[in-house]
């Protein structure tokens, strides 16, 4: 039988995601595998840094092995990486009872909020909080969907996946063919219990629910998801719940000047190959000319990785 678990991919120092284009064929590889491993995705959510997956499987070592390999070869051949991307092993944890299953999957998809990229769940859309409760929330698809003979664009090579699966023009796959979007409404029951779940604050009495579980399991908590995660504090992040966070770039708007203006403008054919004295200058732009922090210019910069 496929146990829950709740699965966390880090790219430790280095960004797993620099456009839209990466976080989407992220995904697409997340579905791959989980088609691939006869498993089941309840939610979601894709970030620069980091990914966090709510699976039903039998091997999520298996599952992530798939999905990662994929990606990485993916991201090594636009880039001109080499090597392995992200730490070695994700974070692996095994749910038990209803309440712990559905604190994950609430923790995952507010993690754009905690993260301060959304003020509310649904306003991310490298996530599945939008695809439950759709009909009854108003959430209209506006995308049309891309004929499958172009498929391929945008998948590994090779690739097999089931004829459920449905691809947006953007070329990502259609998350309600990937997701099992009824077992998840069905553990909220109700649209409007999943908007409370939604903006429920963190405290105890997310504890005390999944207490009924009776369950030797701790309780499932943002410091628990958050598991090895260093982009912000947990002060921070439990701030960010509030929605009032300040807006600033993103790593992939960060990352869009580097890629699209100052790498090209260096001759070069990517951030992986700039030199030190290059580096230097780039976080000197970056933070005379927009503003960004000596953190994000030195993540987005991928400083972390060997330089030849």
């Amino acid at each position: 039988m496929r146990k829950p678990y709740h699965i966390c991919i880090s790219g430790g120092d280095e960004l797993i995601c620099r456009s839209e284009e990466d976080y989407y064929r992220l995904f697409n590889c997340i579905a791959l595998a989980i088609h691939e491993t006869d498993s089941v995705l309840l939610a979601d959510a894709e970030m620069s840094t980091h990914a966090h997956l709510g699976v039903r499987t039998d091997d999520p070592m298996e599952l992530f092995s798939r999905a990662w390999l994929m990606y990485t070869r993916y991201f090594n051949s636009k880039y001109g990486r080499q090597g392995r991307l992200g730490e070695e092993l994700p974070f692996v944890l095994e749910l038990e009872g209803v309440y712990h299953i559905l604190a994950a999957i609430c923790y995952i998809l507010r993690n754009p909020l905690h993260h301060g990229l959304s003020s509310t769940p649904f306003g991310y859309r490298f996530s599945s909080a939008n695809v439950y409760f759709r009909k009854e929330l108003g959430k209209w698809l506006d995308e049309a969907l891309l004929p499958e003979k172009s498929y391929y664009k945008h998948l590994p090579r090779l690739s097999s996946y089931p004829p459920n699966y449905k691809m947006t023009q953007s070329g990502v796959y259609f998350r309600e063919s990937v997701i099992d979007v009824a077992e998840v409404e069905n553990m909220f029951l109700t649209p409007r219990t999943y908007i409370y779940y939604m903006n429920r604050l963190s405290g105890e009495e997310w504890r005390a629910e999944q207490e009924k579980d009776r369950t030797q399991q701790p309780p499932v908590t943002l410091g628990l998801i958050e598991n090895g995660i260093s982009l912000h504090s947990l002060d921070k992040m439990l701030s960010n719940e509030y929605g009032r966070s300040r807006r600033s770039m993103s790593d992939m708007e960060v990352c869009s000047i580097i890629d699209r203006q100052i790498v090209p403008d260096l001759g070069r054919s990517s951030v992986y190959v700039l030199n030190d004295h290059e580096l230097s200058d780039a976080i000197h732009y970056l933070s005379q000319n927009h503003f960004v922090s000596e953190s994000q210019a030195l993540r987005c910069l991928a400083t972390s990785y060997p330089r030849r």
